[in-house]
């Protein structure tokens, strides 16, 4: 049974963009291949709701190899574009203590359909702990009205000086 939507997705205006790509990039550190997400059309800070979305392409990296003949954007990618999601919310809301947002993890993950290019991946996320050291956001993916994956996306405050071994409490 999927679960609650956090909002319809026929009922947002993804034609509204509140932060492009660019935006999106003085938030988040993923560059090239790994950026997977294009526009966000939607931020309350007072429901911890955000709204964005992903233009699948038959250029993308994996296309050629992942199914072929019939490509399908890998599962990993669809949470990884939903962990980017709720990163630059949590980055924007000003909640950034470290150098950027880690993956933490994922609990709850369900696929439900598939995405292919030409679709738009529609992601939303809505925060259910939302923290300086770590938050948990319940996200949903959708093409049209299809919801096609969700999980609970944890991510994590993390430092390079503790990732590198320069500086902090450990050194």
């Amino acid at each position: 049974m999927p679960p609650e939507l956090i909002l319809d997705p026929t009922q947002v205006d993804l034609s509204r963009i509140m932060a492009d790509r660019q935006a999106i990039r003085a938030n988040n550190p993923q560059r090239f291949e790994m950026e997977q997400i294009d526009a966000i059309s939607l931020l309350d800070s007072t429901n911890h709701v955000i709204v964005g979305y992903k233009d699948v392409h038959s250029d993308e990296f994996w296309a050629r190899g992942h199914m072929p003949a019939f490509a399908l954007m890998p599962g990993v990618l669809m949470c990884e574009a939903a962990a980017q999601l709720v990163s630059f919310y949590i980055v924007h809301i000003g909640l950034l203590n470290g150098d950027f947002i880690g993956f933490g993890g994922m609990e709850e993950v369900r696929f439900r359909g598939i995405v292919r290019p030409g679709d738009r991946l529609v992601l939303m996320g809505k925060g259910k702990r939302v923290h300086r050291r770590q938050s948990t956001f319940h996200c949903q993916g959708f093409v049209g009205s299809t919801m096609v994956f969700h999980a609970d996306i944890i991510g994590v405050q993390l430092s390079l000086s503790r990732l590198t071994g320069g500086g902090g409490p450990e050194s």
